[in-house]
């Protein structure tokens, strides 16, 4: 079992910055495929907000420019760093891990960290 554990997240004020972390740890040896943030505002359905993959990087064109990606491979560790933060931003952002493990592929998610924007 692979646990992943989030920390970042908080009140900031429009236009402020915030930092996001997430290590995933634990379990039996595995290979990491992705690792990424996705978002789920109140009354909306979970979205991707950035992920990075063995082959790349995505990025939400809602964020582009304003959010940077980055993973540790060495670590299992991704960081969200969040710029120019707008009210739209605000909702729990989940960390989500992607892994193979004896040929069979898992995906986890983080407990979600809150992100609030106030305008």
């Amino acid at each position: 079992q692979v646990q992943v554990v989030e920390s970042g997240g908080g009140l900031v004020q429009a236009g402020g910055s915030l930092r996001l972390s997430c290590a995933a740890s634990g379990g039996s040896i595995f290979s990491m495929n992705a690792m990424g943030w996705y978002r789920q505002a109140p009354g909306k359905q979970r979205e991707l907000v950035a992920i990075v993959t063995n082959y790349g990087s995505t990025v939400a064109d809602s964020v582009k420019g304003r959010f940077t990606i980055s993973r540790d491979n060495a670590k299992n560790t991704v960081n969200l760093q969040m710029n120019s933060l707008e009210p739209e931003d605000t909702a729990v952002y989940y960390c989500n891990v992607r892994i193979t493990q004896w040929g069979r592929s898992y995906e986890y998610w983080g407990q979600g960290t809150q992100v609030t924007v106030s305008s």
